[in-house]
């Protein structure tokens, strides 16, 4: 893309990512990846740095973005908990009070157990919860009624066990979740796929069984997908990009567009391989009605998890 090709609007000082993970985590990684593409590739000649904001599943984040409103220079990542933390009532606003820009990807769920349990496969794993869900404890990320925690309740469903009973380790970033499997104070981790692959390349856990439509490659290659046992969990988490509230057309489209060149770059391509990431890259009203329906699914597993009553 040339600068002749871009929209009429162009950034005038440095562009601010605000990210609601800590360096490493599952929507820091996607903006400084960015950060980096746009950069080398010149799509953006402005400065841009990267604030990380921990906490709240992103809450944090997204509510200093939803400060900024009207201003084009700032952006952030978006994640499913954009949507639980206004159903559970963390947050007060969701997608519809910001400016979704774009998704990028989908980053499936790996689940892990320490390189020494005697969680073998999937199928005991489903025993194991079938017989006392309580008596297994979950580490995942980022939030309460996060994606991880929703696959969890897909489980337990399928085996006819209560979702509730659950025993749950709930950290800020994926790392630290695999950090406490490793540590031995969870015996089951459920976390994004490319937060396991430094653990399983150490031998210090194993995959039992990952949440993709079909498997994945490199360290997951041997993993089986939920739908190989006939179990109805195939959920990822996907990443995408928010702008603030109230931003005009022109910014919207600036932003659309380069984002689009950013991620038809080669070097995001080979970033979405060497990450697991899924491609979904996706715009417009096609954007708008895929967090609409997420935001649709999220409410009826959340009610099932018994966070939230039924309207």
């Amino acid at each position: 893309m040339t600068s002749t090709d871009l929209p009429a609007w162009r950034p005038t000082r440095e562009i601010e990512f605000i990210v609601g993970t800590p360096p490493g985590g599952g929507q820091d990684r996607p903006a400084r990846t960015l950060v980096r593409i746009l950069e080398s590739a010149k799509l953006v000649d402005v400065p841009m740095k990267l604030t990380n904001l921990p906490g709240k599943g992103g809450g944090h984040a997204w509510e200093a973005l939803r400060a900024r409103a009207g201003d084009p220079h700032v952006l952030s990542i978006s994640a499913p908990p954009l949507l639980s933390n206004r159903i559970l009532g963390t947050s007060d606003f969701d997608h519809a009070a910001l400016t979704p820009v774009a998704n990028l990807f989908t980053e499936y769920l790996a689940f892990i157990v320490p390189a020494d349990s005697p969680i073998r496969d999937a199928n005991a794993l489903l025993a194991r919860l079938a017989a006392d869900p309580g008596a297994l404890r979950v580490s995942l990320a980022t939030a309460i009624g996060s994606t991880s925690h929703i696959a969890m309740g897909q489980l337990l469903t399928h085996v006819g066990a209560d979702p509730r009973r659950l025993d749950l380790r709930v950290f800020e970033s994926a790392p630290y979740a695999v950090d406490d499997v490793v540590a031995g104070n969870a015996q089951l981790g459920v976390i994004s796929a490319v937060s396991a692959r430094k653990a399983l390349e150490a031998g210090t856990v194993r995959t039992l069984v990952v949440s993709s439509p079909t498997r994945l490659s490199g360290v997951f290659a041997g993993a089986p997908t939920w739908t190989e046992s006939s179990v109805p969990c195939v959920i990822g988490q996907w990443r995408g990009v928010l702008g603030a509230p109230g931003i005009g057309a022109e910014h919207l489209a600036y932003w659309t567009q380069v984002l689009g060149a950013a991620v038809a770059n080669a070097r995001w391509q080979d970033e979405l391989a060497a990450h697991d990431w899924t491609d979904h890259f996706i715009t417009g009203a096609t954007l708008q009605s895929f967090l609409d329906d997420e935001r649709t699914f999220t409410r009826d597993m959340l009610q099932a998890l018994g966070l939230v009553s039924p309207p």
